[in-house]
């Protein structure tokens, strides 16, 4: 952090947390990259096992979690009083509100914090290119069912999963996809489970397991058309701009190809009968965000965090106390500039 913070010349960092489903990012308002990034999981008081934070049963237990977590962020990550900082939470627009409400209640009841700045992460992604017209995709994590890598071994743990993902699975080629049988499979690797085990994934695995994003459902969806289909719902004059300024967000974006057989799916649905009719567009061109693209709507909270933002539109303890509400985007109750309302 900064030496000037010590002689008292401006206000402290604000702290900019990211709680995906997956990773938590989190750091300080006005730096290029987070502190720390860390699985969204804590041990269970009650049960002393590891569990995901977003795995809750009832708004108790929820409580419970949370406060154990943001404890481990605070004291073993940052090492700071959460009493002297201001919060960015960066979320989802369909972050549960149960989720969002219970989020404010530990830090204003518990660690007492002094005001949070609630911020949408499609939004504040912006912020890291300059840009005010976009088409945001945020690709996250991907579930544990969909990666069926041996048969005779079925309890593989998440962090398993996601560590195989990574480091041996990739999105192939539009040309390749559509004949999968018919040309030569990748090598197979070799992964040691624990330093002790070894487990081998199948080339076809390795090519095929991205595969879910772009077959479309029983509802004609897939990453692809969901571009398509939100340009179409646009006015005319939105829908060039928005093709030419995708910015594609979220750690399983990050898979090598990804981005190359997305384009290609896009050229290819243009060409279908369902939106040649409909859509004129002949190019697509992507953004490179200034960051990996797992910490972007990070990066957009701790730029937005380091404006005057942060002390304007922030909720404070004291309007918490008072209304034990919190803004909520989909309330237009929440958009009046009245005095005795809390504003947006």
């Amino acid at each position: 952090m900064p030496l000037y913070e010590g002689i008292g010349l401006t206000e402290k960092q604000a702290v900019v947390i990211d709680i995906g489903a997956a990773y938590t990012k989190f750091g300080f308002a006005g730096e290029s990259g987070p502190r720390c990034i860390v699985r969204t999981e804590i041990k269970c008081p009650e049960t002393k096992q590891v569990k995901k934070v977003l795995n809750y049963s009832s708004e108790e237990e929820l409580y419970d979690l949370l406060v154990e977590f943001i404890h481990v962020l605070y004291f073993r990550h940052l090492l700071v009083s959460p009493k002297d900082r201001r919060v960015v939470i960066v979320e989802s627009l369909l972050c549960p509100t149960a989720f969002r409400e219970t989020l404010a209640k530990v830090l204003f009841r518990h660690f007492e914090v002094s005001s949070i700045l609630f911020v949408p992460s499609h939004l504040v992604s912006l912020c890291t290119l300059g840009v005010n017209t976009a088409l945001v995709l945020d690709v996250g994590s991907l579930k544990a069912s969909l990666l069926n890598i041996n048969s005779e071994k079925e309890d593989f743990p998440e962090s398993t999963i996601e560590d195989i993902k990574v480091r041996t699975c990739f999105v192939t080629s539009l040309t390749r996809a559509t004949q999968l049988e018919a040309v030569d499979q990748p090598p197979d690797v070799v992964y040691r489970e624990g330093g002790s085990e070894i487990v081998h994934i199948p080339g076809k695995v390795r090519e095929t397991v991205y595969e879910v994003l772009f077959e479309q459902d029983n509802d004609q969806m897939s990453v692809s058309t969901m571009i398509l289909d939100a340009i179409i719902k646009c006015p005319i004059d939105m829908r060039k701009p928005l093709a030419e300024n995708i910015l594609v967000i979220g750690g399983t974006a990050m898979a090598p190809g990804f981005k190359a057989r997305l384009l290609d799916e896009l050229k290819h649905l243009l060409q279908q009968p369902k939106y040649a009719s409909r859509l004129a567009l002949k190019t697509f061109k992507f953004h490179k965000p200034p960051a990996k693209e797992n910490y972007v709507a990070w990066l957009g909270g701790a730029i937005f965090g380091g404006t005057d933002m942060i002390s304007t539109r922030s909720l404070t303890k004291e309007a918490y106390v008072k209304h034990s509400s919190l803004p909520d985007w989909a309330d237009l109750s929440y958009n009046c500039r009245e005095e005795d309302k809390i504003s947006l």
